[in-house]
């Protein structure tokens, strides 16, 4: 790996320095050598973390756990604590409605609002507190509402396993996207007093979907994938498929984990179940590059908002960071610990700040600076 590292900061040079003034080249290198440590480890779930998110512009990050409950973590409080932050971080607020597991969460673009999705078969709306709030002090009604639209919550009961919000997809028309184990891919408008748009997939036509993304590099475009290994493209505006996406192999499908979508560039992102990631062209639906990236399946991925990185987990306990560029790994970290032959199921990349989370299955959130 450092071999690797020192490789690709070679290329760096090489690249930039007809363009670069030495201080911009300093800078350039500075930034590209930079290794990603541990700074918190959260410890309050009492299961599996299975969702993480960050605030869009505040240090501070929401979890999801198996245990039925959404914590918020005030990352600012640790770091200007004079106490030792990995004994005594505690979360500023526990968000309890969901009477089973808590699957997925998206955070809102203003930072007031966010969104989880369960294993009860709903998708939740709910109110961010005051960040200064005492975590002793009684916080009121924080639940707004939830998308689980009227008599249909028995047919939802298999569980929501994915739910995001759409950054600036449709200003100021937010969406979310959910996938449930119904066979359904819906969209939603919280706002709406009637918030389900459209329903995908009505009748299992593709199997159980596993992943759901909006393009966005595209407006009205999402991606979805699903459990028989294939990855489609959707127009939201006609409720249609526009182009199914080359991710099955010549050996037989590979159940597909997650789904991304790059943040410039017309490219979808998977993480397979055989270790693999895949890069899609959404407009040819051809693979650009296929890679064995862990030594176990390979659970999810994120990208940063500039498109630089990309961030995987793994059920073989480590978050790799790879250049997007080049699709080569320079850190690898040992993140988590297995628990039932699993190990870390989110990590997510801060919008404006340098931090990366993880979400493992010991019951632990992480987060890296």
């Amino acid at each position: 790996m450092q071999a690797v590292q020192r490789l690709g900061r070679r290329r760096f040079g090489r690249n930039h320095a007809t363009s670069c003034s030495s201080a911009q080249l300093q800078d350039s290198r500075e930034e590209f050598k930079k290794t990603w440590n541990p700074r918190f480890t959260l410890r309050s779930h009492f299961d599996a973390i299975r969702a993480l998110t960050f605030h869009p512009s505040q240090a501070v990050l929401l979890s999801a756990s198996e245990d039925g409950t959404l914590k918020l973590w005030n990352l600012n409080k640790a770091m200007h604590s004079k106490k030792n932050a990995a004994l005594d971080f505690e979360p500023i607020y526990t968000f309890r409605a969901h009477s089973g597991a808590v699957l997925s969460l998206a955070m809102g673009e203003d930072g007031e609002s966010c969104f989880s999705g369960g294993l009860d078969g709903s998708v939740r709306c709910w109110k961010i507190p005051d960040l200064n709030v005492d975590p002793y002090d009684h916080y009121g009604q924080s639940e707004r509402g939830s998308c689980d639209p009227p008599g249909d919550r028995e047919q939802r009961a298999g569980g929501t396993r994915g739910c995001g919000l759409g950054p600036g997809l449709l200003r100021p028309h937010h969406r979310l996207a959910s996938c449930s184990a119904d066979g359904t891919v819906r969209i939603w408008d919280p706002q709406n007093s009637t918030p389900c748009l459209s329903v995908f997939n009505k009748e299992k036509e593709h199997g159980m979907p596993t992943s759901v993304a909006f393009v966005t590099s595209t407006p009205f475009q999402a991606v979805v994938s699903f459990d028989g290994g294939e990855t489609l493209l959707y127009d939201l505006n006609t409720e249609q498929s526009i182009m199914v996406l080359e991710t099955r192999t010549k050996e037989g499908s590979e159940l597909i984990n997650r789904v991304v979508s790059h943040p410039s560039q017309p490219i979808s992102i998977t993480a397979h179940e055989n270790r693999t990631i895949r890069f899609l062209d959404n407009k040819t639906g051809k693979v650009i590059h296929s890679m064995v990236a862990h030594l176990d399946a390979v659970t999810c991925l994120t990208t940063d908002p500039k498109g630089t990185y990309l961030v995987s987990g793994s059920h073989d306990c480590s978050v790799r960071l790879w250049t997007l560029e080049n699709r080569t790994c320079v850190q690898e970290i040992t993140a988590h610990r297995k628990k039932h032959d699993e190990a870390i199921h989110d990590v997510a990349f801060h919008p404006s700040q340098p931090f990366i989370g993880s979400a493992g299955a010991d019951a632990l959130a992480k987060v890296f600076v």
